[in-house]
């Protein structure tokens, strides 16, 4: 660990946490390599910015002298981790490296069902323009600060892996029951939260209006933060600005000062409140704190948006329900004249068959709703679920689209297509907007 003269290798670096590590490390001054398949994802851009090489998967790629940061995608048995154990190599999974990596700083967890990308996002933004700050975010991101003061960084429930932290703060954005692949119940979840409580040295801060968080039992303090009166940390007088919402934020009945935020829905202003919390229990320049989260421009896959043609096209990570209500939410907050698309691609098989209900209700906020095939994940590759199922449950659609007809959605004009999942739902996206231009090409 943190010796300049090994070469890590990371087996499945273009996962999402894998990386955003990567780049850490290279930023620090490491030696640093991967590998992966060859198909392409959005994380791997970053890294072929930075210069890091990225090799097709093979036990060939497995050096003596390296150091092993294996991806939790990936199991013992794979052909570079079982070379790397004949060769004696030290092997280290991407969250227990993480567990030692983040001692030496200040460091702040984001954890929760849903909303941490964001929020780490957010929190690294704003830490980052006050003090040297190293961060690791869930869509690809990660910087490395030599002698940083801070850390923060994206810690996942999934097979518990955050319990291999043991953070100075941790923000708590919901429990849900999620990845029921994995989790059994609500209970096992909160179980699972209520263990890394007990980890934390310094301070939680939990968003009040979660009835499982409220019920967390812990030895260090705990700061509830939101939007009603026995919340800790509270937003008061909310408005809507031209590019989204500015309030007002208490501790107890002290005022603190007015922040705004440039994004549209209320969980965006509680993603704020979450870090407004952390600066001003670490009793940094609040003035300051509100400049920064004027210049956030978001993260990767959190609504991002284009224009083509007349269609306003969104991009979104959102793949549970609650995810996909905050997503639809904040794009009728955005565009409330608009007609509003929906275009869904479900991750996992366990998760579409476990939540199916409610992913037909969350859907069914747009005015239209498209489906694409279920996505199988290198962990699960097929189910006995149909994308079809999940359609005959929606009232406003459930029409599946394939990437090579995408000609449906030219049925809309002048409104608002979010495309939504944890999967490949991009290459939809892309068609679509292959066909939009060359359509439009065509008409003009």
């Amino acid at each position: 660990m943190n010796n300049k003269d090994t070469l890590y290798h990371f087996v499945g670096i273009k996962g999402s946490g894998m990386s955003s590590l990567a780049l850490v490390l290279h930023e620090k001054g490491f030696d640093v390599q991967g590998s992966d398949v060859e198909k392409y994802f959005f994380t791997q851009r970053d890294l072929e910015k930075a210069g890091i090489t990225i090799l097709p998967f093979s036990k060939d790629n497995i050096k003596e002298g390296m150091t092993i940061i294996q991806g939790n995608a990936f199991p013992d048995t794979h052909e570079e981790i079982a070379r790397a154990k004949e060769l004696g190599l030290e092997i280290i999974r991407y969250h227990d490296f993480i567990g030692q990596f983040i001692q030496p700083y200040t460091s702040i967890a984001v954890t929760g069902s849903h909303g941490k990308t964001s929020t780490t996002g957010l929190l690294a933004h704003v830490l980052n323009g006050l003090a040297p700050t190293s961060y690791l975010i869930g869509d690809g991101t990660g910087h490395g600060v030599p002698d940083a003061t801070f850390f923060a960084f994206e810690a996942c429930e999934y097979q518990r892996h955050f319990l291999a932290y043991a953070p100075d703060y941790a923000i708590m954005t919901n429990i849900d029951f999620d990845h029921p692949d994995y989790f059994k119940s609500i209970a096992d979840v909160f179980e699972a939260f209520q263990t890394l409580t007990s980890q934390v040295k310094k301070g939680i801060f939990a968003y009040g209006d979660d009835e499982y968080l409220r019920k967390l039992k812990a030895d260090v303090p705990v700061y509830y933060y939101g939007l009603s009166d026995n919340d800790d940390i509270q937003a008061r007088n909310i408005v809507r600005t031209t590019n989204g919402s500015a309030f007002d934020v208490y501790h107890d009945e002290k005022f603190i000062g007015r922040f705004a935020v440039p994004s549209f829905g209320k969980h965006n202003i509680l993603n704020a409140l979450s870090v407004i919390a952390v600066a001003y229990f670490e009793e940094l320049d609040m003035d300051k704190v509100r400049e920064e989260m004027l210049t956030f421009n978001g993260v990767k896959r959190r609504f991002t948006e284009k224009k083509v043609a007349d269609m306003i096209i969104v991009d979104d990570y959102a793949h549970h329900p609650a995810e996909i209500k905050a997503t639809i939410d904040a794009a009728r907050q955005k565009y409330p004249e608009k007609e509003l698309i929906a275009v869904f691609q479900p991750h996992t098989f366990t998760r579409t068959i476990a939540l199916m209900d409610e992913f037909a209700e969350a859907l069914d906020r747009a005015d239209r709703v498209y489906l694409c095939d279920i996505f199988s994940s290198a962990r699960e590759t097929a189910g006995e679920v149909k994308i079809e199922d999940l359609g005959a449950k929606i009232q406003k659609g459930g029409q599946v689209l394939k990437e090579e007809n995408m000609s449906p959605l030219l049925d809309h004009e002048n409104a608002v297509v979010v495309f939504m999942g944890a999967g490949d739902v991009q290459k939809f996206e892309r068609a679509y907007e292959d066909l939009l231009s060359n359509t439009t090409r065509n008409v003009l």
